[in-house]
């Protein structure tokens, strides 16, 4: 049996426990990992509060999708790993029908191969936990978009843990010619120092004030009904957090996989990419109920991380 996270009905931060879960053995294409240090997203507390009731994993349900660890068991046909490497994976893929129960808010966890990338050997693990689901959910918006070198992007939500990947994405990787985002006033110097042109101030100005138009935006906290107005005619808008987005609007959940984590490895070993944690993580295994309750206040800056994870 293993330490971890778990809720056995759907609600608010109260129903999470720390308790004993079985450890499982790896099948044909998996791979165990033991957690070093896991990050939090909004979809786990969301997924808490019952969104996904209706094709949900079996309880008790361990939240958790990023995880960063060493490979301690491998299953039939794993070709990529062995036993010690270190490895940060998305395990949850909530494209491909019921998650799984076991997420990554526990001592070991159990993934598919072609969800896990060797972790990056400048990053710590903690720094590697917090990027798997967030780097790869902006940069699959910027794919979708088909954004082009050149071409402008507003940004929802510099400070968040899929904004600030974005802002470095489209600046390092994607070549946007202008990047304009958003943040609170507390937070305008952070963003821009993460590479944005212009920070907008959310609390001082509203999107219909915005004069200027963009070829892509991107909205990562749900206000694509207003947001939208900031975009060129035949522009994309995507929203990660709003499900039943304005028409003019395309909501995604992103797909995880280690080909996009390791097509950014480059990126992340050279600098230009760079992870965002938030300057109250890490928190400890015992601290989560504490750390969810900060990502639930929106204030968190970056992503937040628990580690050590014992």
């Amino acid at each position: 049996m293993q330490k971890a996270w778990f809720y056995k009905e759907y609600g608010s931060i109260d129903v999470l426990e720390l308790g004993e879960f079985p450890v499982p053995k790896p099948g044909p294409g998996e791979i165990l990992v033991k957690v070093r240090a896991a990050a939090l997203n909004p979809v786990d507390f969301k997924k808490r509060e019952g969104l996904f009731k209706s094709n949900d994993s079996d309880f008790p349900a361990v939240l958790g999708c990023d995880a960063a660890g060493v490979v301690v068991e491998v299953g039939n046909g794993v070709s990529k790993f062995k036993i010690g490497d270190e490895v940060y994976t998305d395990v949850q893929d909530f494209t491909a029908g019921k998650p799984k129960q076991l997420g990554t808010l526990a001592q070991y966890t159990l993934v598919e191969e072609h969800l896990v990338a060797p972790k990056p050997t400048n990053l710590s693990f903690e720094e590697a936990a917090s990027l798997p689901l967030a780097v790869l959910t902006a940069q699959q918006a910027f794919d979708i978009a088909k954004f082009e070198k050149g071409q402008s992007v507003f940004i929802v939500g510099g400070a968040g843990g899929v904004g600030s990947l974005a802002i470095q994405l489209a600046k390092h990787v994607y070549g946007a010619s202008r990047i304009v985002s958003t943040a609170s006033t507390g937070k305008l110097d952070f963003v821009k120092s993460l590479g944005a042109d212009v920070v907008i101030d959310y609390t001082k100005q509203s999107y219909d004030q915005i004069s200027e138009k963009f070829d892509f935006v991107f909205d990562t906290i749900g206000e694509s009904s207003k947001s939208h107005v900031v975009a060129k005619e035949e522009a994309k808008v995507l929203d990660i957090a709003s499900f039943q987005p304005h028409p003019r609007v395309q909501f995604f959940l992103v797909t995880p996989n280690a080909h996009n984590l390791e097509k950014l490895q480059p990126y992340i070993e050279s600098g230009k990419l760079k992870p965002v944690i938030d300057p109250k993580s890490p928190y400890s295994f015992s601290d989560v109920v504490e750390a969810f309750k900060h990502q639930e206040s929106g204030r968190a800056k970056g992503k937040i991380v628990i580690s050590p994870i014992d």
